[in-house]
């Protein structure tokens, strides 16, 4: 006698009778499964965000480079009526500025809390006076070297400076062998030694260059060579001395900045009056500001933050990229709009040299795996 489940069975084709133990291992994979899709593709847009987070940073950074050199060469050169503003007090804003930023930064990271911000600044700053004091040596080369950059581009176009400052790459290498140990290999070697050869090619005299020179230079090159040379040395040693401290502590970045802007105002201010004090006391904190001062002051505060990004997010050659990028518009935006720089054979020459020496430096070869045998 057929049961009413079995004519069930007979009439349907797609109804098939399994065991209660088969039908549990069945649900079980599937979950498995599942999850590990849904691992995958959580991992999949993780790796997405982190792509796009890379090329944002560095598309900042050739933002950021570019624009800086560019609007603070176009601000010492603008001639208008009056005083000009003075770089020293430009610097001691945008290490305020700088300080607000990071303020910003770990009151986000203390989940927009007040107390907590306050916490951990009167832990992290004022509980640690000797920690504190230690930025107390980086910070007054950093302010020197900002100070020497506006010499810099008030006497050197924004094409030769940016290729000329790279030499900042040599300068840091050799401290950081000096005071890390760190080891260089034979790519790192060769890429300083073709960095001298080209930054020696663009500062190689011409007759074009010499002709732009009188036409349009504020000043003389030797000045802004010397300051760029100074500014090197000073990046590269304050920028180890740095990396120094924050690897023998576990402070945030940002606390480290916010130490790093407090010593750079009152640096700052001191040399304000130190050097500008006259002509303080004539025409105010204030004199000769406007829009594109502000400008520029933005964008040398924010220029630390976006190095810090850059470095969370992107790799050697991404930045390699970014400032070889940043050469190349700093050369067409200096011949074209700025019209204070004339490119001969043996510039471009030397930036080639310059361009590719910062790549080979950030190259990381991988070593060759075991071949697979059969």
């Amino acid at each position: 006698m057929i049961t009413d489940q079995e004519n069930a069975i007979a009439q349907d084709d797609d109804v098939v009778r399994v065991p209660n133990g088969f039908t549990g291992s069945v649900i079980g994979l599937t979950l498995k499964i599942s999850f590990v899709k849904t691992v995958i593709g959580k991992k999949e847009n993780n790796q997405e965000m982190s792509t796009n987070l890379k090329y944002l940073s560095l598309s900042i950074l050739v933002f950021q480079t570019t624009s800086l050199v560019l609007t603070m060469r176009y601000s010492r050169t603008l001639k208008e009526e009056g005083p000009r503003y003075l770089s020293s007090t430009a610097v001691v804003l945008a290490e305020l500025l700088k300080i607000l930023s990071c303020v910003l930064l770990v009151y986000k990271d203390s989940k927009c809390n007040l107390r907590t911000l306050n916490r951990v600044l009167h832990d992290e700053i004022l509980n640690k006076p000797m920690e504190t004091l230690k930025l107390a040596i980086p910070s007054g080369i950093y302010t020197l070297q900002n100070n020497l950059l506006y010499v810099a581009l008030s006497n050197l176009d924004a094409a030769t400076y940016q290729v000329t400052y790279q030499l900042k790459i040599l300068t840091t290498a050799l401290f950081s062998v000096s005071m890390l140990s760190k080891k260089l290999g034979i790519y790192q070697w060769l890429s300083l030694v073709i960095l001298m050869t080209g930054v020696a090619f663009v500062q190689w005299p011409s007759d074009s260059q010499a002709t732009a020179a009188k036409e349009h230079s504020a000043g003389s090159q030797f000045v802004g060579l010397m300051a760029v040379l100074i500014a090197c040395f000073s990046s590269g040693f304050a920028g180890v001395y740095f990396e120094k401290i924050l690897k023998e502590t576990k402070q945030s970045v940002w606390i480290r900045n916010i130490q790093l802007g407090f010593f750079g105002s009152i640096f700052g201010l001191m040399g304000v009056y130190i050097y500008d004090g006259e002509q303080l006391s004539k025409n105010g904190f204030f004199q000769g500001y406007n829009k594109l001062t502000w400008i520029v002051v933005v964008l040398q505060a924010l220029g630390g933050l976006v190095i810090a990004a850059v470095i969370k997010y992107a790799d050697n050659i991404l930045k390699g990229f970014a400032t070889s990028l940043s050469i190349i518009l700093s050369t067409l935006i200096s011949y074209f709009w700025l019209q204070d720089f004339v490119p001969t054979s043996v510039f471009f020459f030397g930036a080639i040299l310059v361009i590719a020496a910062t790549f080979l430096y950030g190259y990381d070869p991988k070593p060759a795996g075991n071949p697979i045998k059969a």
